[in-house]
């Protein structure tokens, strides 16, 4: 690879459509997630062993894991936020596993009932037994930018709540703008803060695109060094415990953003193209396709 790659996170099968309102038959997870998988993406977040209580969208994570055709090259990452979850994930054979804290207190409590500190405590043996099995290890902050209920949040704030998902053993901390409110200027902010102690190959970008800027968010973040961006494919997304929330950012005008501006992703725009087609013929209609 060189220095003008950039890596695209396909999270649209796990964090796109956990939020569609109707369930998704698992034939059709499977079959958007072969599709992807002959894209030349190398990481896709295909679904999460979590409680079906809580997120019925995912109670078929076992059945995606075995339907799915595994592609040479391609990371299959789960999200896992205790250990029942850990368990079923590496029975089903993922390649990775991601664990979430947030930088907003309040958006913690009302999205997992319990306070940062708290969180990362629980996470802290799922990433002990993640890593002692030899599956990598990814993380999530939520809020970087904004929270529904506090406003603003400080950037020192995320740097704590990275940090210590760096140190949980997360190869890769994904700053979630998870309300869609970030800047260029506010994510300047932010990264201005965090590089001062984290590499900027230790971050990704993962923005909401609630008004509109989440291209201009990674424009931002690409001259502050950061090179791995995570997208939905259709823009699929949202988040529950986030009013107002929109969809992920688009992976087909990340990508094309990407190409014009001279950067490489090594992905194939026909066969996104055909994903997206089958998301929107099968999965979620034209109401999320951007």
């Amino acid at each position: 690879m060189t220095d003008k790659f950039v890596t695209i996170y396909e999270v649209g099968p796990r964090d796109g459509l956990q939020n569609e309102a109707a369930i998704v038959p698992t034939k059709d997870k499977i079959a958007l997630i072969d599709l992807l998988s002959e894209t030349g993406l190398r990481f896709i977040e295909a679904t999460s062993f979590v409680s079906p209580k809580w997120v019925p969208q995912m109670a078929d994570a076992l059945g995606v894991m075995v339907g799915i055709k595994r592609k040479n090259g391609v990371s299959y990452a789960a999200l896992t936020p205790n250990m029942k979850g850990l368990e079923a994930a590496l029975s089903a054979g993922v390649d990775e596993v991601a664990i979430f804290g947030s930088a907003s207190e309040s958006f913690s409590q009302k999205n997992i009932n319990c306070t940062i500190a708290q969180s990362l405590e629980r996470f802290a043996p799922v990433a002990k037994a993640a890593l002692a099995a030899g599956i990598s290890l990814r993380g999530y902050v939520s809020c970087v930018i904004a929270c529904p209920y506090e406003g603003a949040i400080a950037p020192a704030q995320v740097g704590v709540v990275t940090q210590a998902l760096l140190d949980l053993g997360c190869g890769q901390a994904s700053l979630g703008d998870t309300i869609g409110k970030g800047t260029p200027e506010t994510t300047g902010l932010l990264l201005d803060e965090l590089l001062k102690t984290v590499p900027a190959n230790k971050l990704a970008g993962h923005f909401h695109d609630t008004d509109g800027r989440a291209l201009a968010n990674v424009k931002a973040a690409l001259d502050y060094g950061l090179r791995c961006f995570d997208s939905a494919i259709g823009g699929l997304g949202g988040c529950p415990y986030a009013p107002g929330a929109k969809g992920n950012l688009s992976t087909i005008p990340l990508v094309e953003m990407l190409h014009d501006a001279g950067w490489e992703t090594g992905l194939d725009m026909a066969k996104l193209q055909a994903a997206q087609v089958y998301l929107q013929r099968n999965i979620a209609g034209e109401k999320h396709v951007l």
